[in-house]
């Protein structure tokens, strides 16, 4: 794993937040890594290490997850609260070009950023997000959200990782699944291990309660601004459609559209396909 800077701000609202800083790249735009809904910024650990020679890097933890400071109000656990903390880290560090990449609740991010900033943005990467939010997948989702089970070992963090991910990740191995862990949990006071995030993220989840009618968010994207664009999918997710990524590069056709094999909802960003689609994206807009 490539060193990094602990990056610490403090929110419009008072929170101090945290966010890992790559350093200088060679490109002329930074590149700002946004995770899922119960993830950090170790869940682009194995992509960042393939970007950081060519990019100046910028890996969240929004706030209530890793080391970001957890909200005494939940209902400040939204979308639009977080675009604004990401505008607060930009303004922070005098950014004013930025490709975004959003794994699941950080596309819904970066959608909602492009909508409120667009000058900024050069680029989006959405990962395993789109337009339609498929209810099954969010009804998958909130099954497990909030209801955290201690571990007494990593061994078994891994196993419950594995319980939670497995559809996703059908190939991952034993040493797989314990990296897996150890990027998602922490180990608490009581020196037992619990994923890294407030529990209190269950009560306001950024697109709905879940079950089975799907969040279509077609207004929104409708009205982005054209710039260009990357879908990454995962092959068997139960959150992005391929029918939904089709109708997506129908209305933008300048956008790009990369199906990773094996993969459900979401793919870790570090498989080759989504590399090689990730890197070819951020080349052509260097």
């Amino acid at each position: 794993m490539s060193d990094f800077q602990p990056y610490w701000y403090t929110s419009s609202d008072g929170l101090k937040l945290y966010a890992r800083d790559y350093g200088p790249g060679k490109a002329p735009f930074t590149v700002l890594c946004m995770h899922g809904l119960t993830r950090n910024s170790a869940d682009f650990e194995g992509l960042i290490d393939l970007l950081r020679p060519h990019y100046p890097l910028l890996v969240v933890d929004q706030r209530g997850r890793g080391q970001s400071q957890y909200d005494s109000d939940p209902s400040r656990y939204q979308v639009p609260v977080y675009a604004a903390d990401m505008f607060t880290l930009l303004d922070s560090k005098g950014i004013t070009d930025v490709v975004l990449i959003g794994t699941s609740m950080g596309g819904l991010i970066a959608m909602q950023m492009l909508a409120m900033r667009p000058d900024l943005i050069r680029g989006v990467v959405l990962n395993d997000i789109g337009a339609v939010i498929e209810g099954a997948g969010l009804a998958r989702i909130q099954s497990y959200v909030g209801s955290r089970s201690a571990a007494a070992d990593w061994q078994e963090a891994a196993r419950q990782a594995q319980r939670i991910n497995g559809a996703a990740f059908p190939d991952y191995s034993d040493a797989d699944w314990l990296r897996f862990a150890r990027r998602l949990y922490r180990e608490n006071s009581e020196g037992l291990l619990e994923p890294a995030y407030d529990p209190a993220i269950a009560q306001n989840p950024p697109a709905g309660d879940g079950g089975p009618t799907s969040v279509e968010l077609w207004p929104l994207f409708d009205a982005l601004a054209s710039v260009p664009m990357l879908i990454v999918r995962g092959a068997h997710s139960d959150i992005l459609s391929s029918p939904c990524v089709a109708e997506m590069l129908r209305r933008k056709p300048g956008a790009r559209a990369v199906e990773i094999p094996n993969r459900g909802h979401a793919p870790a960003l570090d498989e080759p396909q989504a590399v090689t689609a990730i890197v070819t994206f951020l080349e052509d807009l260097a």
